[in-house]
């Protein structure tokens, strides 16, 4: 005979929304994807990235643009440090595939050329503006990178010291990037990018294309495929760092965790790194300080010094 508790346990579980990946329902695995959700501050931080990029160029000097290919969105702003054949730090910033300017993400220029390197910030098409695929914006990213190699020289950089910074959507970006067959697809060395610092990003693609972003992205089989970065750790070159903060979505968590224990079953070097008290937002703001939590950590891989 069931008693009533058992009943009602029984009956809430029988009322339950299915599953559609893990342990999360249609609206949960919705929500693991809107970082709105967790973060209700996200206009009042990124308002503050543009207000600190504006004040960031008052203090360093505007940075000098170059375009990196045909189209107006393809160019990219280069932050110079007085360092002669300096190491180059590349951010490729995030949006949900469909936002995010590179001059507001100058706020963190500070950090890198006072240490002794060039900052980079690429823009590139987002994916409203592409008809819903973003197999233009891997391609674009790729080639703003392989842009940087090909020309460090016109604005001092060392093209054998290229390092990435990322976040969000960016950071699934710049994972299709530490993956790339720089050989085939080039013909350049296949250590281009000789280490990163990613937060908060998206490795496979398999969840977020159940979620809710599906109705802005096209998400097809081959996308999935062959713009899923831990899928294809074979062709990984260099060393990362992959972070979080504590105050976002579980999914977030999950794809950092996740594919920095891949890496690590892959016998490549990662480090990761958790931001306590940081949301989606805020802890991009980390890089912007050399002793915050991803300024160190990019400043250490750069081997450049932190400040004592």
């Amino acid at each position: 005979m069931i008693d009533r508790r058992e009943f009602i346990g029984t009956a809430a579980l029988a009322a339950q929304a299915p599953l559609v990946w893990l342990n999360l329902n249609q609206k949960e695995l919705d929500d693991a994807y809107d970082q709105s959700v967790w973060a209700p501050n996200q206009a009042q931080v990124q308002g503050r990235w543009a207000l600190n990029s504006e004040i960031v160029r008052q203090r360093i000097g505007k940075p000098r643009r170059f375009a990196y290919g045909p189209t107006p969105i393809e160019g990219l702003d280069v932050y110079t440090t007085n360092r002669p054949n300096a190491p180059i730090n590349i951010f490729i910033h995030g949006g949900a595939w469909r936002a995010g300017d590179a001059k507001n993400f100058g706020f963190m220029a500070e950090t890198f050329v006072r240490a002794g390197a060039h900052y980079v910030v690429l823009d590139f098409i987002n994916v409203i503006e592409s008809g819903g695929t973003l197999s233009p914006m891997a391609d674009q990213v790729r080639r703003g990178v392989a842009w940087v190699y090909r020309n460090a020289a016109m604005f001092g950089g060392d093209p054998n010291r290229i390092y990435l910074g990322a976040q969000s959507s960016g950071s699934h970006l710049a994972g299709v990037v530490v993956v790339t067959d720089w050989g085939k697809q080039f013909n350049l060395p296949r250590d281009v990018v000789k280490g990163a610092v990613m937060t908060s990003g998206i490795y496979d693609l398999k969840p977020a294309r159940l979620s809710a972003r599906s109705s802005y992205v096209k998400f097809t089989d081959e996308i999935e495929q062959d713009l899923s970065p831990q899928r294809h750790l074979a062709t990984l070159s260099c060393p990362l760092v992959l972070a979080h903060g504590t105050v976002e979505s579980p999914e977030f968590k999950r794809q950092t965790r996740d594919f920095a224990a891949a890496i690590t079953a892959a016998g490549k070097p990662v480090e990761f790194l958790i931001g306590d008290g940081y949301n989606h937002f805020e802890i991009v703001e980390t890089f912007a300080n050399p002793y915050g939590l991803l300024g160190r950590a990019a400043l250490e891989q750069m081997r450049l010094p932190v400040p004592a």
